[in-house]
């Protein structure tokens, strides 16, 4: 059978580095003094693997919450004698400067710290240390890194010494000591964003080797320091850069550069107009460029061949076909064209293997690709154009689409466009025209960046398409690997507080959904979270508002479904006033009947705990449950249940009746009259998964309406449900149990007949397993 789309397994060293990290001090540490952290004195790790150790470590702290960060993790390769760092990759606030401080010792080659606002000038400082090896180095959105501690201006969450009393660092004190002198082996750097105080001109000038080199959104006070690099420069990136004819004239000096970017991040805000003339001396100057980008910007005059003029046939990557007039003069076809935000995107022949655009889906994966570590403003707008493909047309690229957008919510974690506009498309996505070409690795890398989104964003649109999206999962199977999580953010989302609707009502029926059908240990660990008081919170608020409506029923269904075989939840239903609310909403919604069906199987559970039922045992309760007998509500459910409680509390026997009204025989009477009336033949929305409660009234004379409801109930089941019912009635012991009731010369004739024939149904099952219910398709409700 054909691997399933993203079903790759992950390679032997990925599992064996996420589960030391996960397990440091049972596998390559131990506590030391104070607890810290220390590596193991046996150990010796070279840079591969810790290389791995670092940068893993770094992608489980961004992306999986159950991951706890170590304080002192990066204290453990701060001896390069048992430990060698080589390329790390670090992002984001987590990082601090005494993590940068604790390598120091180590002979990097590579070091990127993007959006690591927490680090001051010390780890600039810092960098020093690394200057006879470093060969990559990415300060992309640092933004604090060029200044020291201690003035009155910027947030700087770390403890120092070296802090103000408000732990801030000030842009005030910039930094002014540092230099890259003596960085000869740097060839690749990006100060992206670099603040506007930093001279770039004297920071970069005594590196005289550097091949590539990222000004992104740096302000230029000349541009002729470029020129320094004429001969070696091969990558220039000067996105939101303004252009100028001076920095032009510049850059066409750079005669080896082979990718060129100087896009922009949209056409607003920009005096510069690329003109043909401009892109055709670009292509006739820089002969060895392989990657171009030009996003963003406003063509002055027309670039493009007339449509009647263009070459024919199917689009061509040939330049001498090319549509776009510029381009007709290169050599050879491109590796990458951006042309994302520029009418160029639509023609026909483009000569570039790789093109950024918004045409097709092709081009707005390209552009999601290309933009998402580095410019997320981008992306955000290619993952919505995305989203457009999949809500209206079709993706054809289905795994490529995911990974992308999974890898784009993962980087970009604290990005509320990206959050909103990823899991929008994560929705259309998984949903069920998709659905059977996805592996369950893939569709779990979904639930947790979905998740994520949740945990990080309490905003309405964020929490209504994560909850959207886990809809299109099998619940609870699916979800089961991060059961707790999902409840707990559910729970979360249904706070008193939270008032909008439509949010509100998915939460409730994903709860329900979680707690269908799983085993006791998972109902109870729920339980303890909240779920019923935070269940009966919103019928509270429901009863208050004087509507019945999908949060009301489902939040009954999901107390009924919560309660099923799990004493301690029936317990916390009635200390949480769950009663007074049953007797409110039967007052309040009489002919709800999908209500009283939901609210009578719950107090069903509830009966079937034996020190439970005396508090069920008032005139009020009773009076109550034998009213409800007669009703036809939702067929016989609701009047079935009743029955049920009514048959628990019957078992208990005559000497814990301590009321005078009503009568224990008059109740007994009324049981009996409803069951009566029930067509045995009735189809049922509800599910067993145990006839446990129900066996426990067969074998006994105490209460003769009690066993009459349990065999009753067997035989409905087993004679509509034959497949489902008779192996689990085999399975638990009934037939024995029957052999009893039969025995029992308390038992009523009309319960021994249809005893007899539910061991006939069970019989005729055992010689013939494969009937079906004479072909009919069943649809199982629930029953907790």
């Amino acid at each position: 059978m054909a691997a399933k789309a993203g079903d790759d397994p992950d390679s032997l060293m990925t599992l064996a580095t996420v589960f030391c990290l996960r397990n440091l001090r049972k596998t390559m540490c131990y506590q030391g003094s104070r607890n810290k952290l220390c590596m193991r004195s046996d150990i010796f790790l070279p840079s591969e693997i810790c290389d791995k150790l670092v940068n893993t470590y770094m992608e489980l702290v961004h992306s999986d919450s159950s991951f706890e960060p170590e304080e002192s993790f990066f204290q453990l390769f701060s001896d390069p004698r048992s430990t060698r760092v080589s390329r790390v990759q670090l992002r984001g606030n987590f990082v601090r400067d005494r993590d940068l401080e604790a390598i120091r010792k180590q002979d990097l080659i590579e070091l990127h710290l993007p959006y690591c606002d927490s680090l001051s000038s010390r780890s600039l400082m810092t960098l020093t240390s690394f200057r006879e090896t470093l060969v990559s180095l990415c300060l992309f959105r640092c933004k604090n890194i060029f200044y020291r501690k201690g003035g009155p201006t910027l947030a700087c969450p770390e403890d120092s010494e070296d802090e103000d009393e408000d732990g801030r660092a000030s842009r005030q004190n910039l930094e002014t000591d540092f230099s890259f002198h003596g960085f000869n082996r740097l060839r690749l750097l990006n100060l992206g964003s670099l603040p506007a105080d930093v001279k770039v001109e004297n920071l970069l000038k005594p590196l005289k080797s550097i091949t590539s080199l990222d000004l992104s959104e740096v302000h230029l006070q000349g541009t002729a320091f470029l020129t320094q690099w004429r001969d070696r420069l091969a990558s220039l990136v000067l996105y939101n850069v303004d252009l100028s004819e001076e920095l032009v004239g510049t850059v066409l000096e750079l005669v080896n550069l082979r990718h060129l970017d100087i896009s922009r991040e949209s056409r607003r805000n920009t005096k510069f107009k690329m003109t043909k003339e401009v892109l055709t001396v670009i292509v006739k100057r820089l002969v060895n460029l392989v990657s171009l980008d030009i996003s963003g910007h406003i063509m002055l005059d027309n670039c493009t061949v007339p449509h009647f003029e263009e070459a024919l046939g199917r689009p061509s990557t040939e330049p001498c076909k090319s549509s776009l007039y510029p381009f007709q003069e290169l050599k050879r076809p491109l590796q990458f064209l951006g042309l994302y935000d520029t009418t160029l995107c639509n023609v026909t022949h483009i000569p570039a293997y790789k093109v950024t655009g918004s045409k097709n889906e092709e081009q707005v994966l390209n552009a999601i690709e290309a933009y998402t570590e580095f410019r997320p403003e981008l992306a955000h707008r290619a993952i919505n154009q995305l989203f457009d493909i999949a809500r209206i047309q079709h993706c054809s690229q289905l795994l490529r689409a995911l990974q992308l957008v999974i890898a784009a919510l993962k980087c970009h974690k604290y990005d509320k466009s990206i959050q909103v506009t990823g899991s929008a498309a994560l929705f259309y996505l998984t949903n069920t025209e998709y659905r059977s070409d996805q592996s369950v690795r893939l569709r779990r890398e979904v639930i947790q960046v979905v998740l994520n989104g949740m945990e990080q964003y309490q905003e309405v649109t964020v929490q209504r398409n994560c909850c959207l999206t886990l809809c299109n999962f099998s619940i609870p199977e699916e979800l089961e690997f991060q059961y707790s999580r999902v409840n707990q953010l559910l729970l979360k989302i249904l706070e008193p507080a939270r008032q909008d609707e439509s949010i509100q009502r998915i939460a409730v029926h994903l709860c329900n959904a979680l707690v269908c059908q799983v085993d006791n240990h998972h109902k109870e660990a729920v339980g303890k979270m909240g779920f019923v008081k935070t269940m009966l919170n919103l019928i509270q608020k429901k009863l208050q508002d004087r509507t019945c409506d999908q949060v009301m029923e489902f939040s009954w269904s999901a107390l009924w479904n919560i309660t099923d075989e799990t004493p301690d939840n029936c317990q916390m239903f009635l200390n949480c006033r769950g009663m007074s609310l049953f007797l409110e909403c039967l007052g309040e919604f009489p002919d709800k009947q999908e209500l009283h069906r939901n609210m009578l199987g719950l107090l069903g559970n509830v009966a079937e705990v034996k020190s439970l039922r005396p508090q069920l045992l008032t005139p009020q309760f009773i009076t109550v449950f034998s009213y409800l007998l007669e009703s036809k509500a939702d067929g016989i459910e609701v009047s079935y249940n009743a029955c049920g409680v009514l048959s628990h509390i019957m078992f208990d026997g005559p000497e814990v009746w301590a009321m005078e009204e009503p009568k224990r025989d008059a109740v007994m009477d009324r049981m009996w009259k409803a069951i009566q009336s029930w067509d045995v033949s009735s189809r049922r929305n509800i599910n067993y998964r145990s006839f446990e409660p129900i066996l426990r009234l067969l074998p006994q004379g105490i209460a003769p309406v009690s066993q009459h409801w349990a065999t009753w109930a067997l035989y409905n089941l087993v004679s509509v449900y034959p497949s489902k019912y008779c192996p689990l009635l085999i399975k638990e012991g009934g037939v024995s149990l029957l052999e009893k009731v039969l025995e029992l010369e308390s038992s009523k004739p009309e319960t021994k007949e249809m005893a007899r024939k539910v061991m006939e149904h069970c019989e005729k099952f055992k010689d013939d397993p494969m009937e079906t219910n004479n072909g009919q398709d069943v649809n199982y409700g629930q029953r907790g």
